[in-house]
């Protein structure tokens, strides 16, 4: 009998399966080996006056070591991040807002007292787990301003939505102990949704 033979065609064929595998793995592997310690739960966009606000809930608790951290003096950073896109089919998705947020979450040893901060608003609680059930409500942030650019109502986007303590902003002695570290890796995975954006409601005219 003849000897079988693979075609050329074949054989790249093959290859590109094995290659198209082997990316897939590659990509799968972070996802894998980092499981989300926040969960992101009913993200939901309204109309407000100033544009579209976003609010949320976030799950998620403090390992002994971050608690003992913010007990000790150090500032942990969280950074909530959005993104609102539209699909094009002939090209990459259009990005039209991106905006991130910083929570400061700190105690004060004078005051006995544990503080959140965002911008130029400060809240102080008693106890670290009143400041992190109030980290974990996410409420009526601006995200689309009015008149934003290429944004209207009735049209269907795509929104994504995260949190993550972002340890570039710890002390340089706490970075180094946070690298690779999972202890110090507290952050959710995208959470994304679709949205009808409905209209704004409409401002009354300047007396």
């Amino acid at each position: 009998m003849p000897e079988c033979r693979a075609r050329p065609a074949d054989r790249v064929a093959g290859v590109l399966v094995l290659l198209r595998r082997w990316l897939l793995a590659l990509v799968m592997l972070p996802a894998i080996a980092l499981a989300a310690e926040i969960e992101v739960v009913n993200p939901q966009l309204q109309p407000a006056d100033d544009g579209y606000v976003l609010s949320a809930d976030f799950k998620f608790e403090l390992n002994p070591r971050l608690e003992e951290a913010v007990t000790k003096g150090v500032v942990l950073h969280f950074v909530a991040d959005f993104e609102l896109t539209r699909a094009r089919w002939y090209w990459l998705d259009e990005k039209l807002a991106t905006r991130s947020q910083t929570y400061r979450l700190s105690y004060h040893a004078l005051t006995r007292q544990y503080r959140l901060s965002t911008g130029g608003l400060h809240q102080s609680f008693a106890t670290l787990s009143e400041a992190v059930q109030v980290l974990s409500r996410l409420r009526n942030w601006v995200v689309v301003e009015r008149g934003e650019k290429g944004i209207r109502s009735g049209e269907l986007y795509d929104a994504v939505l995260r949190l993550r303590l972002d340890v570039t902003q710890l002390p340089r002695p706490f970075q180094i102990t946070a690298l690779g570290n999972k202890d110090w890796s507290l952050a959710s995975d995208w959470k994304a949704w679709q949205v009808n954006l409905p209209p704004l409601p409409v401002l009354e005219a300047a007396k």
